[in-house]
């Protein structure tokens, strides 16, 4: 049900999107758009997801047995997942496949999947930082979307970094927290120790792993910009690394279909200074194929990932 309310919800903020801009001026900004540049910004998808892939072979431990063809089929496989369940569950059913498939035990790829996806969203946070620090046209609207990335960038490197402050945070989840998510708080804080221990023995490995991260962050907001280009707009890059950001995490409330629609939104209001609603709600579409092409192209592994996979608790400790 709740499902369906989040596409009720994403074709409603759509329908009233192009009702405002016309469709026929949205079709017009796709004809008119550059070949070239569409080619490389759509082509982006591919580094994008090896560097990914080879991020989730930096996470393994030494001794595991995970290719870097079997690293890309689970990254394309919690693609597919991700557009269907809530939360971005297909990123902890990964969790589930590389346990079924012998390559960590449960509750260490819960670890590091809470891991993975900490990095991607301080990475996300540090870029957009960087780029409202370096934005020219600072009013109060910006100042306190700084003052929250800000906020959410130091509360996020604290816990990663101080096992005390994570153990008060996840306490307080649970004591604040509606009883269904209770258990996912402490699960979340038991998977958090674990992971806290695994990679702050092994420096070497987790600069690998946090440097990664930022990069490919770097190329997600850079593929932003490319599509900007696409559509023969034009914004600096470093206040693109302010704006896209923020249209991003608008696209992570948890209120539509794979955050279509609040994110088509957001991208039409924060760049409305440098092009018009129809080019807005253009790059909205294109930034909607950064999540579905990975998920078409995960669709072949997924039913072999879904066949052999128990999903029995007993088997692990997930």
């Amino acid at each position: 049900m709740k499902r369906l309310i989040s596409i009720a919800v994403s074709l409603i903020i759509l329908v009233i999107l192009y009702w405002k801009i016309e469709f026929e001026s949205l079709i017009a900004v796709f004809r008119t758009a550059n070949g070239f540049w569409m080619v490389v910004s759509l082509g982006m998808v591919v580094p994008i997801t090896l560097l990914t892939s080879q991020r989730l072979q930096f996470l393994m431990p030494p001794q595991s047995t995970l290719t870097r063809w079997e690293a890309n089929k689970l990254i394309l496989a919690a693609s597919s997942l991700n557009m269907v369940l809530p939360s971005k569950a297909g990123d902890i059913a990964k969790a589930y496949f590389m346990r079924d498939r012998g390559h960590l035990s449960g509750s260490l790829a819960l670890s590091l999947v809470v891991f993975e996806k900490a990095c991607d969203m301080l990475s996300l946070l540090l870029w957009c930082l960087l780029g409202l620090g370096l934005y020219p046209q600072k009013d109060a609207f910006f100042w306190l979307m700084g003052l929250g990335i800000f906020s959410g960038l130091a509360i996020g490197i604290a816990l990663l970094s101080s096992t005390r402050f994570a153990d008060l945070f996840f306490k307080l989840g649970q004591i604040i927290a509606p009883k269904k998510l209770k258990l996912r708080f402490k699960q979340l804080q038991v998977a958090w120790a674990e992971m806290h221990d695994y990679f702050w023995r092994d420096r070497v490995q987790l600069l690998k792993v946090t440097g990664s991260s930022v990069f490919i962050w770097l190329l997600h907001l850079l593929q932003i910009w490319f599509f900007i280009l696409a559509l023969n707009a034009w914004v600096p890059f470093l206040t693109n690394l302010a704006l896209s950001p923020l249209a991003i995490l608008a696209g992570l409330l948890p209120l539509t279909f794979a955050g279509v629609g609040t994110r088509d939104a957001a991208l039409v209001f924060f760049y409305a200074p440098y092009f018009d609603a129809a080019t807005g709600a253009a790059l909205g579409l294109l930034c909607t194929s950064r999540y579905f092409l990975p998920a078409i192209g995960g669709l072949p592994f997924l039913e072999g990932y879904m066949r052999s996979a128990s999903w029995n608790p007993k088997k692990g400790d997930l």
